[in-house]
């Protein structure tokens, strides 16, 4: 993932993403957690400990290639998918819940991804280059923390502008994401070595499917007592940031090598978690 344009184009739809994420929503919002502390330390721990958790105890307990290590670990420090609140609401989830655990994963991103990395890195001989967490916070920043700050400041001191261009905004990050996927998926067609490398072996297909299903298990019984936020805090868990990932890989020399392993999470966990969504819809419609 070394080519300079498709470089572009990840940075280019984060914060397409993220500008849009901010635009639609106010920093009110980012507020409904700070009123609920229980339900915000349970979401919190769910998405930014147990899950980096799951993923250091799958890494030693299935022997995980560096590759693969380094995939799973860069996808444990990106949380947050910009098109989860999809997912939640096929779940049937609190959808104001889900959107503002978003925003809020998206705000504390610029802290929490070099935090996580750097204990990864601690741990475990990464295939990313060993570089500051100032130095990764400030890549961050600039596709993350930046572009929803613009957005909110938009929203405030532009309303009008803002409920114009928000929808459309929104449909065209979600349209560079689609396209960034499908070049991803091409890149991976055309160039022989990286098609090999998708062939993960069973122990580390083994190790996503676990990851994806124990981080479900974790999300919905940290939820609390109504199926809405479980299902909301389930899926939120599982849906990491792969454009996040992707710009993450593309800050090492060898971000090719353990991309398969990010496509191969993206695959594995929309099938995995598809039971689960269509289970929640049904326990909600009783």
């Amino acid at each position: 993932m070394d080519n300079p344009i498709i470089g572009i184009f990840i940075t280019a739809t984060i914060f397409s993403l993220m500008f849009a994420l901010g635009v639609n929503h106010s920093f009110r919002q980012v507020t409904y957690l700070l009123r609920q502390p229980g339900l915000m330390v349970r979401s919190l721990l769910s998405v930014l400990v147990m899950v980096p958790g799951i993923v250091v105890v799958l890494v030693w307990v299935f022997s995980l290639s560096p590759a693969v290590a380094t995939g799973l670990a860069v996808l444990a420090a990106a949380p947050g998918a910009p098109i989860g609140y999809k997912r939640i609401e096929m779940a049937g989830g609190e959808m104001e819940y889900g959107v503002n655990l978003q925003l809020t994963l998206a705000m504390l991103a610029v802290v929490v991804t070099p935090l996580i990395l750097a204990v990864f890195f601690s741990i475990f001989d990464l295939m990313i280059d060993r570089v500051a967490p100032l130095y990764v916070a400030r890549q961050v920043a600039q596709v993350t923390f930046l572009p929803v700050i613009a957005g909110f400041l938009v929203r405030y001191f532009l309303p009008a502008l803002a409920d114009r261009i928000g929808n459309p905004l929104r449909i065209l990050g979600n349209i560079l994401l689609v396209i960034l996927l499908l070049l991803v998926v091409v890149v991976l067609a055309i160039a022989p070595d990286l098609r090999m490398m998708l062939n993960l072996g069973w122990a580390a297909t083994m190790a996503i499917v676990l990851m994806v299903a124990l981080s479900l298990a974790t999300g919905h019984f940290l939820g609390g007592p109504t199926q809405e936020k479980r299902a909301v805090l389930a899926i939120t868990s599982i849906a990491r940031n792969f454009g996040l990932a992707l710009f993450i890989a593309g800050l090492s020399d060898y971000g090719q090598e353990f991309v398969p392993t990010l496509v191969t999470y993206l695959v594995l966990g929309g099938v995995v978690s598809m039971p689960y969504m269509i289970w929640s819809k049904r326990q909600l419609k009783k």
